[in-house]
C-alpha cells in the first residue's frame, strides 16, 4: 500500500511539474498553429516524387549576440531584418567606459528595420503548370486519368512593388508567412518534367478528362518600416538611434514548395 502511495504521489509531482505543464503548452502551440490554414483535400505533397530537387530554404533566424540584444534595447523602434542583426552580431566595440568626454556617431545606413503584416492569405490555385486529359468520347467504359508533368515548370515568387533593400524585406516576409501558414514556403519552386503521381480520377465513357494542376502561394501584404540607423557613444554609454523613420507598405507571392492543387474536369466537349 505504501508503494502505490508513493508510486502516486510521484507521478502527480510529476504531472504538475513546470516541465511538464511547458511541455503541454508547447503541444497545444503547435496543434493550435497546424490549424491556423486548413489545406484542402485537392493540394497534394509531391516531394517524394519530384524529378526536380527543390533546395529547401533555411529561413534566416538569426539570435541576436549579447552586444546586438544591447546596442537594439536602446531604441524604441522594433529591429527585425536579419542582416542587420547579422552585423551587429559581426561587430565589437573595445574602448573604455570611462571616457565620459568621448562622443561619435556612426552611420549605419538605411535599413528596413521589421516588417508588420496586415493579412495571410493562401491561393490553392495560384498558377497553373500541367494539364493531363484523356480523350474517351469514343469508349464503352470509364478510363483512368492521372497526374504527369509534361514539362519542366518554374514558378518564381516576389515583392508585388519596387521597393528599397527588397531581398531583406522578402526574407522578413517569409519569416512571417511560413510562421502563419506552417507550410514550406520559397520564393523559387521547380516542378520536374516526369513528376507523377497516382492520384486517379475516372473519365466516363463519350466525354473527354481534363486534370488541371496549380502551385499554390501565399499572399503576404503588410508594411515595412524603415529608418536610419546610427550607433553612438556618448558620456560612457553605447546605444543605436534610428532617424528619420518611414513606412511603406509592400506585398509578395510566395510559392508552396513541393505541393500542387488538383482540378479534375470531364465534359462531352472538347475545352
Amino acid at each position: 500500500m505504501k508503494r502505490v502511495l508513493i508510486w502516486f504521489i510521484v507521478m502527480l509531482a510529476v504531472m504538475l511539474s513546470p516541465v511538464h505543464m511547458l511541455a503541454e503548452s508547447e503541444d497545444d502551440k503547435t496543434k493550435e498553429k497546424e490549424s491556423n490554414f486548413d489545406v484542402p483535400d485537392t493540394v497534394i505533397k509531391i516531394g517524394k516524387e519530384n524529378t526536380y530537387t527543390n533546395p529547401t530554404q533555411d529561413l534566416p533566424y538569426l539570435q541576436p549576440s549579447e552586444l546586438a540584444d544591447e546596442l537594439m534595447g536602446t531604441t524604441d523602434i522594433t529591429i527585425e531584418n536579419p542582416d542587420l542583426v547579422k552585423l551587429l552580431n559581426e561587430s565589437t566595440i573595445h574602448y573604455s567606459k570611462l571616457a565620459i568626454g568621448f562622443r561619435a556617431s556612426i552611420y549605419l545606413g538605411e535599413w528596413p528595420l521589421s516588417y508588420q503584416s496586415e493579412s495571410t492569405e493562401v491561393n490553392w490555385q495560384h498558377q497553373k503548370i500541367n494539364t493531363n486529359f484523356v480523350d474517351n468520347r469514343g469508349g464503352n467504359s470509364s478510363k483512368k486519368l492521372s497526374y504527369y508533368q509534361e514539362q519542366q515548370k518554374k514558378f518564381t515568387g516576389g515583392l508585388t512593388a519596387k521597393i528599397p533593400n527588397s531581398e531583406a524585406v522578402k526574407k522578413m516576409m517569409m519569416i512571417h508567412a511560413a510562421e502563419e501558414t506552417n507550410l514550406p514556403l520559397a520564393f523559387e519552386t521547380v516542378i520536374g518534367q516526369g513528376t507523377r503521381k497516382q492520384n486517379e480520377y475516372n473519365v466516363p465513357a463519350k466525354q473527354v478528362g481534363y486534370l488541371y494542376s496549380h502551385v499554390p502561394a501565399v499572399h503576404e501584404k503588410g508594411k515595412v518600416t524603415y529608418g536610419e540607423v546610427y550607433l553612438t557613444f556618448k558620456g560612457g554609454k553605447r546605444r543605436l538611434e534610428v532617424k528619420n523613420v518611414t513606412q511603406q507598405g509592400v506585398g509578395s507571392w510566395i510559392p508552396v514548395q513541393d505541393h500542387l492543387s488538383f482540378t479534375f474536369i470531364s465534359s462531352s466537349k472538347p475545352r
